[in-house]
């Protein structure tokens, strides 16, 4: 005789009278997603426990931004990040003087890269603050005629040859605009007597 079909909650209730000490373990199970997966709650805690309290790897598959070699994002204008040592700050902020750059923005960060944490001396004792190390962010926003220039400036001025010289980062800007004149564009990145200018008078006199 064929076995009669019963809904999962009235196999459960079954199972539970035939075998009462089965029970336990029933009740400790959860369903996931699925009625044909299960995971135990203990299971499920061992887990938690394993990786920290942190979110467990999510079931949905992993999607990533497809990349292209030939692929360069392009704007007129371009944001320069160098992230360089402190004591550098002066030799690239005078080089890019010299060249005509005058709109620069620096501000004072902390991170570890290659270079890894530090490792201080207070009252004879050495301790490590976070393991991260003190540098100097410059943000610098030039058309994209002058990038490479620029790029070529700070690497000549902040490199020391050594593991923590820093990063240059480049960002497309889509606009530029100042604030006092409302202007837009290449004429608000321009600054007068900055490179621009210099060129044009460089060009000119030849």
């Amino acid at each position: 005789m064929a076995a009669a079909t019963y809904p999962f909650s009235a196999r459960l209730r079954r199972l539970r009278a035939a075998n009462p000490l089965a029970t336990r373990h029933l009740n400790s199970l959860a369903l996931v997603s699925k009625p044909t997966f299960l995971i135990s709650v203990s299971r499920a805690a061992s887990l938690h426990t394993r990786f920290g309290g942190a979110r467990l790897p999510s079931l949905l598959p992993v999607i990533r931004a497809q990349s292209s070699p030939e692929y360069t994002p392009d704007a007129e204008f371009y944001k320069i990040e160098a992230i360089v040592r402190p004591w550098r700050v002066h030799h690239v902020s005078s080089g890019l003087l010299q060249m005509g750059i005058r709109g620069v923005t620096v501000s004072d960060v902390r991170g570890f890269g290659a270079q890894g944490g530090s490792t201080e001396r207070h009252g004879g004792s050495e301790f490590s603050e976070d393991k991260f190390i003190a540098k100097v962010k410059m943000e610098i926003v030039v058309c994209k005629d002058q990038v490479e220039a620029v790029v070529e400036k700070i690497i000549e001025e902040a490199r020391t040859g050594e593991i923590g010289d820093g990063k240059i980062f480049l960002i497309p800007v889509s606009d530029v605009i100042r604030v006092r004149t409302g202007e837009r564009g290449e004429k608000a990145e321009r600054m007068s007597g900055g490179r621009a200018d210099m060129m044009s008078s460089t060009a000119s006199i030849d």
